[in-house]
């Protein structure tokens, strides 16, 4: 299984199975909650990644939607969303070590700053 990163579709490996038509919006939703509501990207190791998210209180609905839309398409992807407090979401990312490279691209999306 190839986990190449095609030029314009960021981090968007070909196991994929969104349909190629549709990536861009689902890559147009990353940006969006990663612009709206990204705080912190920790990398804790080459294939797990935490996400500090902060916002409305229903942030955690719309994270735990995106995550889990994303795991039947990338079915790779382990996401583990927890919050300890309304608008305070932490998603744990795994991947396979197959996978790495997928990781490293959502790393760099989430940044804050980045240039995505």
């Amino acid at each position: 299984m190839t986990t190449e990163i095609r030029p314009g579709q960021g981090w968007v490996p070909d196991a994929c199975t969104l349909p190629t038509a549709q990536r861009p919006l689902r890559l147009a939703e990353f940006d969006a909650l990663f612009t709206a509501a990204g705080r912190r990207v920790d990398r804790v190791d080459a294939t797990r990644l935490r996400l500090t998210l902060a916002g409305p209180a229903e942030l955690e609905a719309t994270v735990r939607d995106l995550t889990a839309r994303e795991s039947r398409c990338c079915s790779f992807f382990t996401f583990t969303v927890t919050t300890d407090r309304p608008g305070h979401v932490v998603v744990d990312v795994a991947v396979p070590a197959t996978h790495a490279d997928v990781l490293d691209g959502l790393a760099h999306r989430a940044t804050p700053g980045s240039d995505r």
